[in-house]
C-alpha cells in the first residue's frame, strides 16, 4: 500500500508553481503510510524473522523513489557537482558552479543550457554583506539544475566525502541516480539497525517499520537523496555505541567520534552533545571527567575533518555557510516564536529555548538512576526542540528525528516531521508553518504528559477473594 501510493505521488510530479499542492498530496501519503504501519505492527500474525521482514519492506518501499528524478528539491544536483569537483582535484569551497574555471566539468544533465565550451562570464568573488544583494547572488538559473549556482558549496567535509565516493562510481550520464541508490541503501541499513535495537530492548522489531515506511524517509532518501540520511545513520550508530560499547572509554570516545562525524555531514547534530555528557560523580572534577570526553571528541572530530580543506581552501573553507545563515535568518525560520514575539527577539529566544532544553538534558542523563541508554531520549528532545524552535520548511531536516523517535519509542515526535511538510507547502506564508509546528509541539507535550501520568498510576493487583479456594 505504501509503495503503491508513493509511486502514484511521484508519477504526478511537481513544479515550483504547484509546491503547495504537492505538499498537500504528500500529506495524503502520510495518512496511508501511518495507517499501513499501524496495521502491520498491530497484526496478530507473528513473523519468524521480523528483522528480515523490516529490511525487505524497507527495500521495497524505497524502489519507486530511485526510478524518478528528485521531486522535493534540487539539492542532489549540487551533491553530484561537489563530488565531481573534488574528483577533479579542486576544492568545492573555492569556486561556484557557474565559474568558468570549472567549465570542463559541465554536462547536459547538470547544465542543460550551458556547455563546456560556453562562457557564463561569472567569476567567484567575496560574498556580499547586504542580505538583498546576497539573495540576488543566490538566485537559481534556468541554465543549470544546480541551485544557487553563483555561490560555493555549503556542505561540511564528511558530506563532501560521501559525494566524492558516490561520484567516483557513478557515470555522468546517470546524474543523481548513484546518490539516490546509495541513500536508499542507507535508509534500509538504518531500518535493520533499528529493528535490532528494538529486539535488544525487548520490543517488537516490527516497530522499526515506523522508520522504514515513514514518508519522510521514502521521499527524502531514495528520491531526494538528501545528505541528512547519512547524518541520521551516524547519529544512530553513535548512540548505539554510546549506550552499548563495553567499557566507559570506548562508549564515550566511539559515541563522540560518530556524533562528530554526523555533525561534519550536517551541523545540527551538535545540539545532541548534552545527551552524551552525564554529570555524575563525587566532585566537580570527577563529574567533568565523566561528562566531557564524548562532547570533546565530537567537537575535535568536526574540527579535524575540516583541516585538509583548510590547507587547500584557506579562509574559503566555510563556503557559502555564512551567506546561507544570513539568507535563512528571517522570521519564517522561527515561525512558532514569531506568532508571539517581534522579529528582533527571535534569535535570542531560540538561544534561550535551546539552553533550557540542554539544561534539562543534562539533568536527565545525570540522574542517579540514569543509564547510558537514557541518552537516546534527551538526544531526541534536543533535536526535536531545535526543529520546533527554528521551524525549517525543508522536510529532510527531520530524517534524524524520525530515527531517534523510533529508537526512543516516542512516536509522537513524528508530528514534527508532518509539520515540516505543511511548512514546505506554505513557504510564502510563515503563519502556516508557525501553526503547523506549534500544533506538532502541542501533540508532543500532550502525549508526553499522558504517558507520564500513566507511568505514575499504581498497578492494580487482584487477589482471590477466598484464599482457601486457591490451590497450594
Amino acid at each position: 500500500m505504501c509503495a503503491g501510493t508513493y509511486a502514484i505521488v511521484l508519477a504526478l510530479g511537481q513544479t515550483a508553481a504547484l509546491q503547495a499542492w504537492f505538499g498537500q498530496l504528500l500529506l495524503g501519503l502520510w495518512v496511508v503510510c501511518l495507517a499501513t504501519t499501524w496495521w502491520m505492527c498491530r497484526s496478530e500474525f507473528r513473523w519468524r524473522t521480523p528483522v528480515l521482514v523490516v529490511v525487505a519492506v524497507a527495500t521495497l518501499v524505497q524502489l519507486p523513489g530511485i526510478l524518478v528524478v528528485p521531486r522535493t528539491s534540487s539539492d542532489a544536483y549540487r551533491y553530484v557537482w561537489d563530488g565531481r569537483v573534488q574528483l577533479s582535484g579542486t576544492s568545492p569551497y573555492r569556486y561556484a558552479p557557474f565559474d568558468d574555471r570549472l567549465a570542463k566539468l559541465r554536462d547536459p544533465v547538470l547544465f542543460p543550457g550551458l556547455g563546456p565550451g560556453d562562457r557564463s562570464g561569472f567569476t567567484t568573488g567575496p560574498l556580499p554583506t547586504d542580505r538583498a544583494a546576497l539573495l540576488t547572488l543566490a538566485r537559481d538559473d534556468p541554465r543549470t539544475r544546480i541551485n544557487r549556482p553563483r555561490v560555493p558549496t555549503i556542505y561540511p567535509p564528511v558530506a563532501q566525502a560521501w559525494f566524492t565516493g558516490v561520484a567516483a562510481v557513478t557515470p555522468w550520464s546517470l546524474g543523481t541516480r548513484g546518490l539516490q541508490v546509495g541513500s536508499a541503501a542507507i535508509a534500509v541499513l538504518i531500518a535493520g539497525a533499528l529493528a535490532l535495537w528494538r529486539r535488544r530492548r525487548g520490543d517488537d522489531p516490527l516497530g522499526a517499520l515506523w522508520w522504514a515506511c515513514c514518508p519522510t524517509v521514502l521521499i527524502e532518501a531514495g528520491n531526494g537523496a538528501h545528505v541528512d540520511i547519512v547524518a541520521a545513520a551516524l547519529v544512530v550508530a553513535g548512540l548505539w555505541v554510546f549506550t552499548t560499547a563495553s567499557g566507559r572509554r570506548a562508549a564515550f570516545v566511539g559515541g563522540g567520534l560518530l556524533l562528530g562525524l554526523a555533525a561534519s555531514v550536517k551541523l545540527t547534530p551538535l545540539v545532541m552533545l548534552p545527551a552524551l555528557a552525564p554529570l555524575r560523580g563525587t566532585g566537580v572534577i570527577d563529574r567533568l571527567r565523566r561528562a566531557l570526553p564524548a562532547p570533546v571528541v565530537a567537537v575535535v572530530t568536526l574540527a579535524v575533518s575540516y583541516l585538509p580543506h583548510v590547507v587547500v581552501a584557506g579562509s574559503l573553507v566555510l563556503g557559502y555557510l555564512p551567506g546561507y545563515l544570513a539568507e535563512e535568518g528571517n522570521a519564517g525560520r522561527a515561525a512558532v516564536l514569531g506568532l508571539v514575539l517581534p522579529t528582533a527577539w527571535l534569535t535570542p529566544a531560540i538561544v534561550v529555548v535551546m539552553a533550557v532544553t540542554a539544561g534539562w538534558a543534562l539533568w536527565w542523563v545525570s540522574r542517579t538512576a540514569a543509564t547510558r541508554e537514557d541518552a537516546v531520549l534527551p538526544a531526541l528532545v534536543l533535536f526535536g526542540v531545535l526543529l520546533l524552535a527554528t521551524t525549517p520548511n525543508y522536510p529532510w531536516y527531520a530524517l534524524p528525528l524520525v530515527a531517534l523517535a523510533v529508537m526512543a519509542g516516542r512516536l509522537e515526535w513524528l508530528a514534527v516531521a508532518v509539520a515540516a511538510y505543511l511548512a514546505y507547502g506554505a513557504t510564502t506564508s510563515p503563519p502556516v508553518a508557525g501553526f503547523a509546528y506549534g500544533s506538532a509541539g502541542l501533540v508532543v507535550v500532550a502525549v508526553s504528559v499522558a504517558r507520564a501520568r500513566r507511568s505514575r498510576r499504581p498497578s492494580r493487583r487482584f487477589a482471590p477473594r477466598d484464599a482457601q479456594s486457591v490451590r497450594p
